[in-house]
């Protein structure tokens, strides 16, 4: 499209475009802050100094990513895809204390090597097992359950790299980052611990063409060179995130 219209390409990252998204809704500039990236294939803590030259990746999932997990859960409870806003409404009629599911890597044992990684395998397979040995089970209580362990694990790292970087903003994004319980949850927390919370429109949190366009526009605006009609694409989240390609 570039080639044929004569314009210039910027290949921008897409884990950045999902932070840029605050630009359209909250400040034209992002000032260094958190930023808990979980959708369908990623589940990250970023360390976001300069949105446009300087993202550390602090953390990500070493199995499932958290809407991936979300997806399994409610495949085994027969809710259809995708699992995400379906879990998120059938919890609404469950308990979320009514079973006390695992919480991935964050037993102390687990915190050295994984302090801001995340695991949601042995929770995926802790909710099979129980469906399957409690044949009249309740299907919102798992269904809040399930969600209140991953919104717990979410935050509870989320918060703890705030505290320990001294960085007190925290943006949420990605797909799941449109869940009402882990945006009611997040609002709570950062609000106890002094954290400044900034979080899209649900509209705003999955994959979308406007999220591109800011880091689009502020690659412009910032003077940086166009790139190459060759490019490469790459999925892989490195320790120092490319921002530009």
């Amino acid at each position: 499209l570039a080639l044929a219209l004569n314009k210039p390409l910027y290949g921008v990252n897409h884990l950045a475009s999902h932070v840029a998204v605050d630009l359209l809704t909250h400040e034209k500039d992002i000032r260094p802050t958190i930023a808990l990236l979980v959708s369908g294939g990623h589940s990250s803590i970023l360390q976001v100094n300069d949105i446009t030259c300087d993202i550390q990746s602090l953390g990500q999932t070493v199995d499932d990513a958290a809407g991936e997990a979300f997806d399994k859960i409610a495949r085994l409870l027969k809710l259809g895809f995708p699992g995400g806003p379906l879990i998120d409404k059938d919890a609404r009629d469950g308990n979320e204390k009514a079973i006390n599911f695992p919480r991935g890597l964050t037993q102390s044992k687990d915190m050295a090597e994984h302090e801001f990684d995340f695991s949601f395998s042995g929770l995926k397979t802790a909710v099979s097992r129980y469906l399957q040995a409690t044949p009249d089970y309740v299907r919102a209580d798992v269904s809040a359950s399930f969600q209140e362990a991953v919104v717990d694990v979410l935050l509870q790292k989320s918060i703890k790299a705030c505290k320990e970087t001294g960085i007190d903003s925290l943006v949420i994004a990605g797909g799941v980052a449109a869940n009402s319980r882990l945006r009611t949850v997040a609002t709570e927390r950062c609000a106890s611990a002094g954290i400044e919370l900034r979080t899209p429109p649900p509209a705003l949190c999955t994959d979308n063409g406007a999220m591109v366009a800011a880091l689009g526009s502020l690659a412009i605006t910032s003077g940086r060179p166009a790139s190459a009609l060759g490019i490469e694409t790459a999925s892989s989240i490195s320790p120092s995130i490319p921002i530009w390609v």
